[in-house]
């Protein structure tokens, strides 16, 4: 698979399953349809028009073209239709905010390095571009962002960028080493909620 194909299906993949997640947050809420559009394009595009702004591509993508927001509404009207089936795997929105998580931190970094930016620059835009969509969900949703309170979150999508900057440093062809940091990134963030992983924290006073 070329490298530009994975990365349209990455980016597709991505806006996909985090308005998958917004939906499931705003149907978890008993928001009515518009609602739960609302919170699926806005989770799903995002992370993209963050980035897309702070590299001074504007407008967005997401503002520019149909795609986009045709997918996160797609995922929107899938979780509207299908809740009890998505319901059914375990914690469906942290599962589908751990891919998103991932495919986003690699998308980004690589939009960056594109852009110019050096690898540390383009790492640091990775990790924004996977956490803009959950931070926005959340704080539309009323409820305290993931990234300030889970502690693996932001630190797995810093993993997967920063993968995918160093494998393209040491000469690893783009495909493998994009693929490679999405699983890493997903991973992590998977294995830190299953085992409980924590980072250091203040002691009590």
């Amino acid at each position: 698979m070329s490298a530009p194909l994975l990365f349209t299906i990455l980016n597709v993949l991505g806006t996909f399953v985090f308005g998958l997640s917004g939906a499931m947050v705003a149907i978890r809420h008993r928001f009515d349809i518009f609602g739960i559009l609302v919170l699926s394009v806005a989770t799903g595009v995002a992370g993209g028009m963050n980035r897309d702004l702070l590299l001074g591509a504007a407008p967005p993508e997401a503002l520019t073209t149909f795609w986009p927001m045709a997918v996160a509404s797609l995922a929107g009207v899938t979780a509207f239709f299908f809740t009890s089936a998505i319901e059914r795997f375990n914690r469906p929105v942290m599962l589908m905010d751990a891919v998103g998580l991932g495919v986003f931190a690699v998308a980004g970094c690589r939009k960056a390095l594109q852009f110019g930016l050096d690898p540390l620059g383009a790492i640091l835009l990775g990790m924004i571009t996977a956490i803009g969509g959950g931070i926005v969900r959340d704080i539309m949703a009323t409820e305290t962002p993931r990234v300030l309170h889970e502690d693996v979150y932001a630190l797995a999508a810093f993993a997967g960028a920063a993968t995918y900057a160093v494998a393209l440093a040491a000469g690893v062809p783009e495909t493998p080493a994009a693929s490679g940091a999405v699983l890493l990134a997903v991973s992590l963030r998977l294995a830190s909620v299953r085992l409980g992983w924590k980072l250091p924290r203040p002691p009590r006073s």
